[in-house]
């Protein structure tokens, strides 16, 4: 499993993600599962996935290479809104899924994948969409101006707390590494590194990344600073006034 998300706010865009993509025992591998695409100085798309490793990779390797093809009919470089980005992400990752179908159930394996992608065409808004296993998706809105793949039910408390689409980059950045380690501490499918991105609008380039391990001093910081804060939060607390003393 895995856990991604990223933030739509007024300033711009912020994604983060984890690397697992299997834990057990004796076996955890490490992918990442943020991939940044700039096919041309007008435009910027980065794309967050989850779900079967093999179905995400090939999707990934099916937007390469339309984009490497000169008489490619649709890729990241020809669509000229961002939910026309998604539509297209979304048919990729439906034929991808339908290729390997038969043999995938024969199996008893799944071969659906999630993905989240975002990023800002030159003259339009920046924006966020989740696209699902079947293709159609839903966008981030200044309401709910985050979306989740993966393991989001720990992550998502936290988020809904704070999140407010005037939060500056930096801070939704800071929220997105709150909400990813509060999803490690209660799933082991969760795990290091942790990437996080900051794209800001009309800028058309990642201005801020970080890999993060378990033993990178910011990241310690940030989360016994976080849990510290936590703690005294809950100290304070009122005392309950029983009835009959």
């Amino acid at each position: 499993m895995t856990y991604c998300l990223a933030m739509s706010l007024a300033e711009g865009l912020v994604f983060a993600s984890d690397s697992r993509t299997n834990a057990g025992v004796d076996y955890v591998t490490t992918f990442s599962k943020m991939h940044v695409f700039t096919p041309a100085s007008d435009r910027i798309f980065l794309v967050l996935t989850a779900g079967n490793l093999a179905t995400t990779q090939e999707v990934l390797h099916h937007l390469k290479r339309d984009l490497d093809a000169a008489d490619a009919k649709e890729s990241l470089r020809t669509v000229r809104y961002l939910f026309e980005a998604a539509q297209y992400l979304g048919r990729v990752s439906c034929e991808v899924q339908r290729s390997h179908a038969v043999a995938m159930q024969k199996a008893g394996f799944s071969t659906e994948g999630s993905f989240i992608l975002g990023g800002q065409i030159r003259g339009q808004a920046h924006g966020l969409f989740l696209v699902y296993p079947q293709g159609n998706f839903i966008s981030a809105s200044p309401e709910t101006p985050y979306l989740q793949i993966g393991e989001t039910k720990y992550g998502k408390p936290g988020l809904d707390r704070v999140i407010d689409a005037r939060l500056a980059l930096e801070d939704g950045a800071r929220l997105a590494l709150v909400s990813l380690d509060a999803t490690m501490r209660s799933n082991i499918s969760v795990g290091p590194p942790l990437e996080v991105a900051i794209c800001p609008k009309d800028g058309f380039a990642i201005a801020r990344y970080l890999n993060l391990k378990l033993e990178s001093p910011f990241y310690r910081a940030l989360r016994e600073q976080w849990q510290a804060g936590l703690r005294e939060a809950f100290r304070h607390l009122p005392r309950f006034e029983w009835e009959g003393g």
